[in-house]
């Protein structure tokens, strides 16, 4: 099935025909569903905390940061920002002239509050000759919706969504990328330094160093601190084949085959290589002026103090472990702590020998660790918390999409859609086991878990084949922590116009 030419492709990306071999499988057998045990929620799986209760945490973090742990910040930010637009290209190719759609009048009934218009003030004027204003007393709209979109002008339907000024301040405009260096100097700076690094497309990556250049300086002398930033793109041995409807491989006009990226579960690797103790993960476009990041901040200490609580309790356990002669007494409290504290249910545990319940409990207190921020369930997108039967038949907590969930099955539907919480990619992450040593992170996703999606390309239909999701799948087998967050920390920016909502002004 395979040509010469296609094994010589596969060897310049580092993928072997075993992985297209097994790929090509999941498209033929698809993903299994999830076995479901409850949705978390406050008591059951996620920990509420009173104010006091946040200050005990915040605490624990400052006196971990104290002891001069490396701390990094990472930032998922390789998206273009396209679908952002994806109202106003729809305006720019309709049939009228002038707005229409409640969306294309909100746009413009409020441009002069958008960060980037003056900006695009400019650009209008240096391409037409006209500033925004006179333009739409012409009646010229699609003018001005065309250079905000275009490469001639801003370009803003090409570049990434980290590189689109969000923000207005007195000193100029802010791009959510200089409002995760901000974040970062505010909870992930230890003894001064604060290192962040973004995943970012190859295309956008020279943009990305320039903008960091410019800006930099300026920040560290605002914020008191001195950044590390570095950058990293998706490993192209991630990108997984496309397929026929037949579940053959997909080849394009020249008879190649095609590649896709894997989807956020690919970072996995960028987050391997990541040599830090505790790593901070939250989406570009989550992100407010400074004069609202108070929460934000306040509860990004929260999560890492859990976070580094409960990692200390684990490394004393696992450090009794290896001294021996564990009394009946002593196991028993790491049991209540692997199933109280880490939400993680054996329901063969009292079967278990002794010597079986020790090796059981180190399985689970040695690995990665993760504290997710959940918020109420409010409608928006995103996973689901809930306790899940892992492959090892153990129940513990995941982060779960509706993709992973059997529709057919009307408990679990229940389950979901009654569900009071969902993460909106609001983690910290503990990485180093007990003895300083970083975790192998790729041996903790479970590999059967996926998505398959219906694409095109040329005109021709394809199935594309994600990984398992990031905080999905990606983190399946690690031990896993949900607090509740407030609302106020969960602000993205899935179109243009929420850029007007009162959390970006």
């Amino acid at each position: 099935m395979l040509t010469q030419e296609d094994l010589k492709l596969l060897c310049s990306k580092g993928i072997t025909e075993e992985q297209i071999n097994h790929q090509l499988d999941e498209f033929k057998t698809g993903f299994p569903f999830l076995r479901l045990e409850a949705a978390a929620a406050v008591g059951k799986g996620i920990i509420g905390t009173t104010d006091s209760q946040a200050q005990e945490y915040v605490k624990l973090w400052d006196e971990y940061k104290a002891q001069g742990h490396s701390i990094v910040k990472f930032v998922p930010a390789s998206g273009a920002a396209s679908r952002m637009f994806k109202d106003m290209f729809a305006f720019v190719d309709a049939e009228y002239d002038v707005p229409t759609t409640d969306f294309e009048k909100q746009y413009f009934d409020n441009i002069h509050n958008f960060a980037f218009f003056d900006a695009l003030n400019e650009k209008c004027i240096e391409n037409e000759g006209k500033g925004i204003d006179q333009l739409m007393e012409e009646g010229k709209f699609k003018a001005v919706a065309a250079n905000m979109l275009k490469a001639e002008g801003l370009n803003y339907g090409q570049l990434p969504k980290g590189l689109l000024l969000f923000h207005n301040y007195t000193e100029g405009a802010r791009t959510p990328m200089e409002e995760h260096l901000a974040e970062a100097a505010m909870y992930a700076a230890s003894k001064g330094q604060a290192n962040i690094h973004f995943t970012v497309s190859h295309d956008h990556l020279a943009l990305f160093q320039q903008k960091v250049k410019e800006k930099v300086d300026e920040m560290a002398k605002n914020f008191g601190v001195s950044y590390q930033v570095s950058f990293s793109e998706q490993k192209p041995s991630t990108d997984t084949l496309a397929a026929n409807k037949d579940n053959t491989p997909f080849r394009d006009d020249k008879g190649q085959l095609v590649f896709r990226p894997g989807g956020h579960g690919a970072l996995i690797e960028n987050l391997n290589d990541i040599d830090a103790d505790v790593i901070f993960i939250k989406n570009i476009d989550n992100v407010v002026p400074d004069k609202l990041k108070e929460d934000t901040v306040l509860y990004k200490q929260v999560i890492a103090g859990v976070l580094v609580g409960l990692q200390a309790k684990a490394f004393d356990y696992l450090k009794r472990i290896d001294e021996g002669n564990l009394s009946d007494d002593e196991i028993q409290q790491m049991a209540l702590f692997v199933q109280n504290d880490l939400c993680c249910c054996n329901p063969q545990y009292d079967s278990l020998g002794k010597d079986e319940k020790v090796e059981y409990l180190r399985k689970k207190l040695n690995r990665p660790m993760r504290v997710c921020g959940v918020v109420k369930n409010v409608g928006e997108p995103g996973g689901g918390p809930f306790l899940t039967y892992n492959q090892d038949g153990t129940i513990s907590l995941q982060i779960l999409e509706s993709s992973q969930i059997d529709k057919s099955n009307e408990e679990y539907m229940k389950m979901f859609n009654e569900g009071t919480h969902f993460n909106p990619v609001d983690l910290v992450c503990a990485v180093r086991d007990y003895k300083g040593k970083r975790f192998e992170l790729p041996k903790y996703v479970d590999r059967s878990t996926g998505f398959i999606s219906n694409k095109s390309k040329g005109g021709k239909e394809l199935k594309a084949l994600e990984l398992p999701g990031l905080w999905n799948g990606a983190m399946s087998d690690w031990n896993t922590i949900f607090v509740e967050v407030p609302l106020s920390t969960f602000n993205p920016v899935k179109t243009v116009n929420d850029l007007l909502r009162p959390q970006h002004q």
